[in-house]
């Protein structure tokens, strides 16, 4: 796309974005096309783009730096190899910047980058009297975390799960527990603290977040979400990590085809895992009778559920899975599923 075409579409987005922020309703893309598509389209031209849009940060129109921070934002998502130039653009304005609504657009853009760097001016941006600028923030703030978390990522996001709107109240919980690996006695309580939370949904993600962690003072709330005339896929995510055979007869009432049901029964079932475990040890043979030169290791991560399988040759990585979804490919057969592997490693 040439740079004339990019400038045409980002100036279109201009003039829809800004009927959008002159309602009063920034959020109101329902009602009012907020540029977004034209914006995405200009963000397929990559390096074109993000050089358009960092010279437009410097425009005395909000509306102008907001689109120029929206197509940042956009740019970063499509094309990796623009996201430290655009993080860099994005600090650097933050570091001046007074309007909200462009704060806005900042908070929003950063996350897109997923550049460790943005973690203190999000910190900054958290303190925002807007509601959506912390919204933004909440949202945003995950995808910058290193792993482990900073402390300072970690505080942020457990100040924001205490926010007086409920919107930053459930997407700082869902960053903090479902999210990130921060753990500690600072973080389950904020978890804890949040499945007592006045509204539904941030209830729901204090306890997947908790049982995540395999705290096991998540179990009895399980319980009572699951006695619930509606139960949330949320909560059985969270039986699953818990995985104590007590809620079985609760979750044996549900259509195990719905959406978490079977991989809670499964998790909850030890004969279940026993067969799980046993399949995977069959793998693991398998792949040792056939290929003795492979080192072959089967091992859980502590913020997954099942088994994983990593298959290397020498000093070199040659392959990473997740047990069930190869001995699925295989049809439930462990020695065609070691056959697949092999295939895939030579």
């Amino acid at each position: 796309m040439e740079s004339h075409e990019v400038a045409d579409l980002f100036d279109q987005a201009v003039v829809q974005l800004r009927r959008v922020v002159e309602s009063g309703a920034p959020d109101a893309v329902d009602d009012l096309d907020d540029g977004a598509g034209l914006l995405r389209h200009a963000a397929s031209a990559g390096a074109v783009a993000l050089g358009l849009a960092v010279g437009k940060l410097a425009d005395p129109d909000r509306v102008v730096r907001a689109a120029a921070c929206d197509l940042l934002g956009v740019t970063s998502s499509l094309h990796e190899e623009v996201c430290a130039e655009a993080a860099t653009a994005l600090i650097l304005l933050a570091a001046n910047e007074a309007d909200p609504e462009v704060h806005w657009s900042i908070a929003r853009a950063l996350g897109a980058t997923c550049d460790a760097r943005a973690l203190p001016t999000l910190i900054t941006l958290a303190g925002s009297p807007d509601s959506d600028v912390r919204f933004h923030v909440a949202v945003s703030v995950p995808a910058v975390l290193d792993d482990p978390p900073a402390e300072e990522g970690e505080a942020v996001l457990i100040d924001l799960c205490t926010d007086s709107d409920p919107n930053v109240r459930e997407w700082a919980t869902f960053g903090l527990g479902w999210v990130s690996s921060a753990d500690g006695g600072a973080v389950r309580q904020a978890l804890w603290d949040r499945a007592h939370d006045a509204d539904p949904a941030v209830r729901e993600e204090g306890v997947r977040g908790l049982a995540r962690r395999r705290d096991r003072k998540a179990l009895p709330l399980v319980r009572g979400l699951l006695a619930q005339d509606e139960v949330h896929r949320f909560t059985f995510q969270a039986a699953a990590y818990l995985a104590d055979p007590s809620v079985l007869p609760l979750l044996e009432g549900f259509d195990p085809t719905a959406d978490g049901v079977a991989e809670a029964l499964r998790e909850c079932d030890p004969t279940r895992r026993a067969q799980r475990d046993e399949a995977a040890w069959r793998l693991l043979n398998a792949i040792h009778l056939r290929r003795p030169d492979l080192q072959v290791a089967i091992f859980a991560e502590r913020f997954d559920l099942g088994l994983f399988m990593d298959v290397t040759n020498g000093s070199t990585f040659s392959g990473h899975w997740f047990v069930d979804g190869l001995l699925k490919r295989a049809e439930g057969d462990p020695d065609r599923a070691a056959e697949l592997a092999i295939a895939a490693v030579t």
